[in-house]
This record gives C-alpha cells, structure tokens and sequence, in this order.
C-alpha cells in the first residue's frame, strides 16, 4: 500500500457565508496539496465536517474533489459509522471507483466492547470491495480500539491493511507497530506525535495541519520515514505551535481560519462548531504570515 504511506490530508468541507459547500474553495484547496507535496488526499472524514453534510453534499464534494484532483493524487474515502448494517451497505452499493482505499472510524457513541469492534470490522472487511484503513479516535468515540484487537482483524483480514491511530498515546502506538504483521500499515492521526511514530516504525500521516502548511509537513514526514531525524525536527518545532492552535478550539474551526489567512476560503463552519476566537485567529494569522 505504498499510496497510502507518507503525507494524506483529511479535507475541509469549505462553506461560502451561507454555509452552502464552495466547490470552488474545495478546488483551490486540492490544488494546493497536490501542488504542494501531498501524497494523498482522505474525502469526508471528520475534519470535513461529514456529520453535518446532506447526502446530496457529500455527493457534490466527492465528485468535486475527483474532477479538481484529475487522478494526480490517490484519494481515500471516509465510510465509517455506528450502525454496522448501514456502514456495511453503504460500500456494497457506492462506486469506488476513484478510489484506492476506504477509511472506516471505530463505532462512535454505542461503546462497543472490543469483541464488537472486531464484529463490527468484520463486517466492513468482508463489505469493502477496496483496502480498508481502521481509523481509531478515542477522543470522538469514546471507546479505545486495542492493539490487540487491531493485530487480530489485521490477522483475519488481507483488506484490512492500515490504522490511522489518533488516540494520542505514543506507547500504544509503539505496540502497535511492534505487533502487528510486517506489512499492515501503522498511520498517525496525531499531528503532534507523527514524527516520532514515524521514526518509530510508523508509515506516516493522515494529517489536519499538513493541508494548512503541506510543504513543510510532507517535508517533515519524508524526512521522518528517511531517518533524518534531525533534520525532520527542525520542521516538527517550526509548526508545534501552529499545530496546538488549530485544536485549541476544535476542529475543524482552527484549520479553517489558517485557511482564511492564506486566501483559500472562509473560516465558516456549521453548528454545534464555531469559529475560533478572534485572539486565536489573530495568533494563527500571524503564525501564517510569519511561515509564508
């Protein structure tokens, strides 16, 4: 799964002030990745604010990112939920097409027990016609997916290829990476601890402050998976504090105002989320100035 090592990006859902989806933001934004270092792109994952997106949205922001991208870059799609029967249909019947793999998060709100998180994941295993990524984010699910159950469906499953693991915890990241079989693919969803997970072992990132600053955080993560780690530190401590900023209040309502600064779109989001304060979005204005 080479596509999916070093630098993805999970992308914003820019909104126009109506809070209509600006396609023509979400173009800018694509080409901005893929001009910029990107190795790939994941399509309606959290930070895209797919929870508050109709279904005639997301088909809009698929078929807008697939034509802006004009196949330069793999794309990766979000499919992932707490009904296991929904998830499951859901990747039996859409065209997959445009895409070389799906991102599929732990069951969020039920608490499953990790025998149900297995259950479940085989369920999306033997759906998905295409590689699955176990997407694992305590914070937003409230249930921790163990490395034991992960090694286990990684076992089971061929198609079960990766985790991008977020739970913030660099030692069950390591055990992670120490137990599961050579080829499964062990992804941070932590952008603070992503390059010592990748000088660990780790295949890279799939990264919320990489799209607001992709050279420099590709950069980084290459520099981490070639072993320079010296070098690879001098760009992590340049963006630290950028990278505290856009999660001081939420994403993805950080990441949307450094995008603001750049020029690429507004920093509007859609409720329960709102914008950031004016003194963090002042803080992050600057922290973009300072880097351009």
């Amino acid at each position: 799964m080479q596509a999916i090592t070093g630098t993805g990006v999970a992308l914003i859902t820019p909104f126009k002030k109506d809070f209509s989806v600006d396609t023509d933001a979400l173009k800018k934004i694509v080409n901005f990745q893929t001009d910029n270092g990107i190795d790939y792109l994941v399509v309606l994952g959290t930070t895209a604010e797919s929870a508050t997106l109709s279904k005639e949205e997301k088909e809009l922001v698929i078929s807008t990112i697939i034509a802006a991208n004009a196949g330069r870059l793999p794309l990766v799609l979000g499919v992932g939920g707490n009904n296991t029967y929904e998830v499951a249909q859901e990747l039996k019947t859409r065209d997959l097409s445009a895409f070389t793999a799906v991102l599929s998060v732990s069951p969020f709100y039920n608490k499953p027990t990790q025998e149900g998180i297995y259950q479940h994941f085989k369920a999306v295993a033997e759906a998905s016609p295409l590689p699955v990524i176990l997407y694992n984010v305590p914070g937003r699910t409230a249930s921790n997916m163990l490395p034991a159950t992960v090694v286990r469906l990684a076992n089971d499953f061929e198609n079960i290829v990766a985790i991008k693991e977020a739970a913030g915890d660099i030692v069950q990241a390591m055990k992670l990476i120490q137990h599961a079989p050579k080829d499964f693919l062990v992804i941070s969803g932590d952008d603070m601890i992503t390059l010592p997970m990748v000088l660990a072992g780790g295949a890279g990132v799939i990264s919320v402050i990489g799209e607001g600053f992709p050279k420099q955080f590709s950069d980084m993560v290459r520099l981490g998976l070639e072993k320079k780690a010296d070098e690879a530190y001098k760009l992590h401590y340049l963006l630290a504090d950028a990278i505290d900023m856009i999660f001081e209040q939420g994403n993805p309502a950080g990441i949307k105002s450094v995008f603001k600064s750049l020029g690429l779109c507004e920093d509007v989001v859609r409720l329960p989320l709102v914008n950031v304060s004016e003194d963090l979005a002042s803080r992050l204005d600057a922290f973009v100035k300072r880097t351009q």
